[in-house]
């Protein structure tokens, strides 16, 4: 007799009930990041050899969403510089991830924020998010092209409606003073974001 390892069918029963649970939209309404199913990487050209990679690891973004016309949403975002993760591989003597931070030649410790200003559509699921980004003190605009992956009125897991975006953008480093090591170091950066958005009152145990 076949025997399926419970922890197989655990895992295929809740494919089955998200498969199902994505007919049943989430509604519209308030919504915030779900920190343990988002990402912020970024990168950019490193001496012509490879794409320097590092991410965020605090990223609190607030979106009131309006499914039925999602051009009238807004978003807004809030990123600890401090939160940054380097995986440089001697922390024992350069204190990297605090250096690329906190110090006043790279983030200066300030906080980054990013304010949708206009949302326009452009498929079935994309569309560019147009916006102010702030940074080292500096406040210039930015696009965000956006993929809408789907929503659920009940996660099979957590039991609360929730949302799913992917996002990429690129900006020039050096229009917010950060022109340290250009061109060696590439003024573009390019950020890739992956996330899962909860209701803002839901409490996170």
């Amino acid at each position: 007799m076949l025997r399926i390892p419970a922890f197989l069918f655990a895992l295929a029963l809740s494919a089955i009930t998200a498969f199902a649970a994505a007919d049943d939209p989430g509604p519209g309404g308030a919504y915030k990041t779900d920190p343990s199913h988002s990402s912020f990487n970024w990168s950019f050209n490193h001496s012509g050899l490879s794409h320097y990679t590092a991410r965020f690891t605090r990223v609190d973004a607030r979106l009131d969403w309006k499914p039925e016309r999602p051009e009238t949403s807004a978003l807004s975002v809030t990123i600890d510089p401090l939160s940054v993760r380097t995986d440089y591989p001697w922390p024992d003597k350069v204190d990297f991830d605090a250096e690329i931070g906190g110090d006043k030649t790279f983030l200066a410790a300030k906080p980054i924020t990013f304010v949708s200003r206009a949302i326009q559509i452009t498929g079935e699921k994309t569309g560019t998010v147009e916006g102010l980004l702030t940074f080292r003190g500096e406040t210039h605009p930015a696009t965000l092209d956006v993929t809408f992956n789907g929503s659920m009125a009940k996660h099979p897991m957590m039991g609360v409606p929730k949302i799913g975006f992917s996002a990429r953008g690129s900006i020039k480093r050096s229009e917010w003073g950060l022109d340290f090591a250009i061109p060696e170091l590439g003024d573009e950066v390019t950020f890739a974001i992956e996330t899962q958005m909860v209701p803002a009152d839901y409490a996170f145990q």
